[in-house]
């Protein structure tokens, strides 16, 4: 509940202060006892030079009972948020629902008992769904082959820039930039950087839109792709697409789409139709699977077939009984992206949630996502400025503008969400948006939740005209109130130290 924003905002329930681990900490208390040693002991010095064994108990370790340590870590869990507890508007994340039917396959005994170096013979049933979800993505993007090995969308990057790369240098023809727009994926330019490629940002326009004229003016015979995000990160489709590809086409280079926003166009239209040669998918984002916090992802990349040849090594393919194999022979492959053919587990969940929604339930995906956000445009923009209020697909970017002359910024609105039960948006990106805040409902929220964002943003909105202090110092109902971000990002504290006096955990220097 969220008192008058005028008074002293605090909670309006008494909370039960448990205490730390380290406070719960008694003399003798176990979690768990390991049996006695049926064999002879061997002496430390035998297993562990004398260099690196600890000479005192200077680690400072609680001492806890079982049911200590499960109500510490379920505690700090409720303290948590995630997809399950309701909207998390993080834009270019797609923070979906994930469907537990699809947690059911992948922890079937039959993959998660299945070891990567296992024969051939005896691995055709997880080949046989990593094919038919190959396959699948081919069908949906309109692209001819993929590879499912790389780990995340990053990953995916800079796969298909070393497969511009070879496919350039195959033909003699090395070439020596990426023209990336300003509106693209802050990945994008670092995945071209590290390509060895010379990165030329190209404008946008006034529309949020690929500047035309300085796309021509940028391009030229040395340009080996453009990198395009496609809706890009304003949420804007880019309509010009037909003819951007055509633009860099001419010159013999190559287009790469960013799939990351693919959730906006599931079913309704393909980027193999639009030109684009190859591009990534984000399987933990459109195709559902838990992630954030670094994990975990996948990024299969999808090309057309000029470029198949390239693509890692060893390729899953069908023999004509029907059964798969690894293919190995592929003299112009780039090699391998990672050691064994991808993160398996999140692959399955992605299947497993193709094959449940069908063609048209992922079209249905892709329109309630598109959906859910024109609503938040529409009943927002009159209090939050959208510096480019065109037809949104996916997500829409608001920003701070009009706050801000009352002394708010956009990172007092996140963090004043938190108090009303939601999860912050994307804050300050992209660059080319003032006070930026990038929300995506995606299609797991109904009109409810929807209306009740609403409502909150705009609770906060009149708080920043009559009360702006209760934004700069949000948030005031969780746990932890607002941290010296510019102190944990220049002084991070990285290492763990004990206080040998008290035998307790200190945050140390």
């Amino acid at each position: 509940m969220i008192q008058d924003a005028g008074a002293k905002t605090t909670p309006t329930h008494i909370v039960r202060e448990e205490p730390l681990l380290f406070e719960r900490s008694r003399p003798g208390r176990r979690a768990y006892v390991l049996p006695a040693l049926d064999v002879p002991e061997t002496p430390l010095e035998d297993l562990i030079d004398e260099r690196w064994q600890r000479q005192d108990n200077l680690a400072g370790l609680p001492e806890l009972s079982e049911v200590d340590v499960v109500r510490h870590f379920t505690r700090l869990s409720s303290w948590n948020y995630g997809v399950d507890a309701g909207l998390y508007p993080l834009g270019s994340c797609t923070m979906k629902y994930n469907p537990k039917i699809n947690e059911l396959v992948a922890r079937l005994e039959g993959f998660t008992e299945h070891h990567p170096y296992t024969p051939e013979d005896l691995s055709q049933g997880s080949l046989e769904v990593l094919k038919q979800l190959e396959e699948l993505l081919c069908e949906i993007t309109g692209m001819a082959a993929g590879t499912l090995q790389p780990a995340a969308g990053a990953h995916g990057e800079l796969t298909g820039m070393m497969i511009i790369r070879a496919w350039h240098e195959a033909r003699g023809d090395p070439r020596r930039k990426v023209l990336v727009p300003d509106s693209a994926h802050g990945t994008n330019p670092a995945s071209a950087a590290l390509c060895g490629y010379e990165v030329v940002t190209v404008k946008s326009n006034e529309r949020g839109l690929t500047d035309l004229d300085a796309l021509r003016r940028a391009t030229d015979e040395h340009v080996a792709a453009l990198m395009l995000t496609n809706p890009n990160t304003l949420g804007l489709f880019e309509e010009n697409i037909l003819e951007i590809a055509a633009i860099i086409h001419e010159v013999g280079g190559l287009v790469y789409m960013d799939g990351a926003n693919m959730n906006a166009l599931l079913g309704i239209t393909r980027p193999g139709d639009m030109g684009v040669d190859l591009l990534h998918l984000n399987i933990h984002k459109t195709f559902s699977t838990p992630h954030g916090g670094g994990g975990p992802g996948a990024g299969p990349l999808m090309v057309t077939e000029k470029l198949e040849p390239f693509l890692p090594l060893p390729r899953i393919v069908r023999g004509d009984d029907g059964s798969c194999h690894l293919d190995f022979n592929r003299p112009q492959s780039i090699g391998r992206v990672r050691a064994f053919y991808g993160h398996v587990g999140v692959l399955i969940r992605g299947l497993a949630y193709i094959l449940s929604n069908g063609a048209e339930g992922l079209r249905a995906i892709a329109e309630a996502a598109v959906l859910n956000a024109n609503y938040l445009a529409r009943r927002l923009r009159d209090v939050y400025e959208i510096t480019y209020d065109g037809p949104c697909l996916h997500e829409v970017v608001f920003s701070s503008r009009r706050q801000e002359k009352y002394g708010v910024k956009n990172v007092d609105i996140a963090k004043r969400l938190i108090d009303y039960g939601f999860h912050p948006p994307t804050m300050s990106f992209p660059l080319i948006v003032h006070g930026a805040l990038m929300v995506e409902p995606t299609e797991s929220v109904d009109r409810e939740e929807l209306d009740a964002f609403v409502t909150a943003m705009k609770e906060i909105d009149r708080e920043a005209r009559e009360h702006p202090e209760v934004l700069k110092t949000a948030p005031h109902l969780t746990h932890i109130g607002r941290l010296d971000e510019v102190a944990a990002a220049r002084k991070p504290v990285l290492r763990w130290r004990p206080t040998p006096s008290e035998g307790r955990a200190s945050e140390g220097k």
